[in-house]
């Protein structure tokens, strides 16, 4: 019995190495910011880096950039649902 029509898309060596590049730059690049002087920016350039990280990895290494719409759109909701969670944990700590 087949189990339907399912493919998988190999991900090629040049397409990894690629991003594994990317992301050696995107680590350079939160070193470069910390040593700059951008005040309280410094943190939100380093989340930004930090997140466009995430994302490479997540589309490319968990393979999700091949995933149908429904997977992408669970995975968006889970992401909304911690950083909700994160957020209203620090309005707690902020208001004891």
């Amino acid at each position: 019995m087949t189990s339907g029509s399912t493919t998988h898309r190999p991900v090629g060596y040049g397409t990894l190495a690629s991003v594994w590049a990317a992301l050696l730059l995107l680590t350079g690049a939160t070193v470069f910011v910390t040593r700059l002087d951008l005040g309280g920016y410094k943190v939100a350039a380093a989340l930004a880096i930090a997140s466009a990280k995430g994302g490479l990895v997540i589309a490319v290494f968990m393979h999700m950039k091949y995933e149908g719409r429904l997977l992408r759109w669970l995975l968006f909701l889970a992401l909304v649902t911690l950083a909700l969670f994160i957020g209203l944990t620090f309005f707690d700590v902020l208001y004891r």
